[in-house]
């Protein structure tokens, strides 16, 4: 479900679903302090998605760029990852614009499923088979990371694997529920083939947000 872009002032305003200071738990940026902002809104809807009451942005009204930006300047670590949802949809300029202004890195995590707006000091890309990533995205992402619930996935990690730029890092996730049963054919799959590497979701070890 989408929101009507007219009510966000051109970027001015987001559905923001909740923001907060943690650790980065997944991928290249793992175990380092960030603060977080997750916007409201999917169309991509994977059946294993761990944030589904994200999905709906209608449910979460508009808040400004300015006051997310208030809460981010806060906290000691000046990067913020925009996740989601699917921030894609949104325009993104101006929260970049205004996060640069203020001496923040950039981070995005998107499943590339639209044209992604801003300005990105770090593009993690995870693809979905059931809404690819849009032509373009590739040769941006610094981060290519693949959640990983089958074995038949693997082929798709490859397929998105041969379109990123060559120092593009490569990431293999387990999805969560079947973290027991498809860790071992991941292991298995990154020894074999070292360009990859193993991405855990340690924030849920770690039982922070």
């Amino acid at each position: 479900m989408q929101i009507d872009l007219s009510i966000l002032n051109n970027g001015q305003l987001l559905p923001l679903v909740e923001q907060f200071y943690t650790l980065q738990g997944e991928g290249y940026h793992t175990g380092k302090a960030a603060f977080f902002i997750r916007i409201g809104g999917c169309d991509v809807g994977c059946s294993w998605c761990d944030a589904k009451f994200t999905w709906n942005p209608q449910s979460f009204p508009p808040v400004s760029v300015k006051s997310i930006i208030d809460e981010a300047c806060k906290y000691p670590a000046k990067v913020v990852v925009v996740t989601g949802g699917e921030p894609s949809l949104y325009p993104l300029n101006i929260l970049c614009k205004e996060l640069k202004e203020k001496g923040f890195d950039t981070h995005v995590e998107t499943s590339g499923a639209h044209p992604l707006s801003g300005l990105w000091d770090w593009i993690c890309l995870s693809p979905k088979r059931q809404h690819p990533p849009v032509n373009g995205i590739h040769m941006k992402t610094d981060e290519l990371k693949v959640i990983i619930s089958s074995v038949s996935d693997l082929s798709w990690a490859e397929e998105n694997a041969k379109k990123v730029k060559s120092t593009c890092k490569l990431y293999l996730q387990p999805e969560w529920s079947v973290f027991k049963s498809i860790t071992p054919k991941i292991i298995e799959y990154t020894m074999a083939n070292p360009k990859w590497q193993v991405s855990l979701q340690s924030h849920k070890f770690m039982h922070i947000p």
